[in-house]
């Protein structure tokens, strides 16, 4: 930690490095005049696991709420950079959808961002849970929980939005741990370190090249401009479960794209983590689609989801012997190709 304070304060010298120090915390927020008058820090404590940053769970004595800090890497794998401004779409997207009911039911509310410090604080969910459980394979999402899944992307990808940040530092970074990296046949990362017999395993989808022209053209799709607002990362670890339902985090991704790309994301990983494909068919009776929406992207974005997370950086903690995962992999290859969601 004290390597990465010393690039953070050598890269952006005027802002707060977010820590779990009570007093620096305290005197800041004082400064930005954000505690309450006789308001006081109690405890800080880590709300949960995040990927991409810091996150803290401030307790006063008055309330509790989230800070969340962007940095100039990847809070998981801090050896891969990432774009600091990247708080700007998290922000614009929950001030976007607090104007709607059901989504703003979803969602923490914004507190405040400061663009300064590449700091934006939340109210506090509350203890929550994610739904990375699924990946243990030990339970299945009920038809209400992706009912209300769908209804939420629903509501999501029918508003009428004007502006956007184009977030395209992120989205670039994304597409590159998407649709390229794990393709390469010498990217330096060691997939037997994962799981031994996953590196031969992956080298026919490494030199597959005309699967690897198709993920390219999806790439393109990705970074082109749509006129949709997606969530842009609407997978297991950003579903959460609390006393008052079900919750939507951490849009760090979203943009104006696709809504294929959304579903292709859900589908992915409910095939990985063992839903049948009646429940994956489920999934296009409960989303009404919107007009020109085409099932061959949400194929091809799912069979990329699942090549990605099986041969890319960003693992899951997917319960799956390596017969499983070659299985996984013939079936997303078989998506990508034939434009179909469909076991083989």
């Amino acid at each position: 930690m004290d390597d990465l304070r010393l690039q953070f304060k050598s890269q952006y010298s005027k802002a707060f490095f977010l820590d779990y120090d009570v007093q620096s915390l305290s005197n800041f927020l004082k400064e930005q005049a954000f505690l309450l008058p006789q308001e006081e820090i109690s405890k800080l404590e880590k709300p949960g696991e995040g990927n991409m940053n810091f996150v803290l769970r401030v307790i006063t004595n008055q309330r509790t709420f989230i800070a969340k800090q962007a940095r100039p890497w990847v809070e998981k794998y801090p050896q891969i950079a990432a774009p600091i401004n990247r708080n700007e779409a998290e922000t614009a997207y929950y001030s976007i959808i607090q104007d709607n009911t059901l989504l703003n039911a979803y969602s923490p509310k914004l507190l405040q961002a400061d663009k300064t410090h590449f700091i934006a604080f939340y109210s506090d969910l509350g203890s929550s849970s994610d739904f990375n459980y699924l990946y243990r394979k030990e339970q299945k999402l009920t038809e209400s929980q992706l009912t209300k899944l769908l209804k939420y992307l629903y509501e999501l990808h029918k508003m009428d939005v004007k502006e956007f940040p184009e977030n395209k530092d992120m989205r670039e970074l994304n597409h590159e741990h998407i649709f390229n990296y794990p393709f390469q046949e010498n990217n330096g990362f060691d997939l037997d370190a994962v799981q031994p017999g996953l590196a031969q395993l992956a080298s026919s989808y490494k030199t597959d090249e005309a699967l690897k022209e198709k993920i390219a053209d999806l790439g393109k799709l990705y970074l082109g401009k749509g006129n949709t607002l997606i969530h842009g990362d609407f997978y297991p670890g950003s579903w959460l479960s609390n006393e008052s339902g079900m919750k939507i985090i951490d849009p760090e991704f979203s943009f104006m794209g696709y809504a294929e790309f959304d579903l292709g994301v859900l589908v992915a990983h409910l095939f990985m983590t063992g839903h049948s494909m009646q429940m994956i068919d489920s999934v296009f009776a409960l989303y009404q689609e919107p007009q020109g929406f085409q099932k061959a992207l949400v194929a091809g974005f799912a069979g990329t989801e699942i090549l990605r997370r099986i041969l890319g950086v960003a693992q899951l903690p997917l319960s799956a012997s390596l017969s499983e995962k070659e299985s996984l992999l013939q079936t997303a290859a078989n998506w990508i190709n034939e434009g179909k969601l469909s076991k083989t």
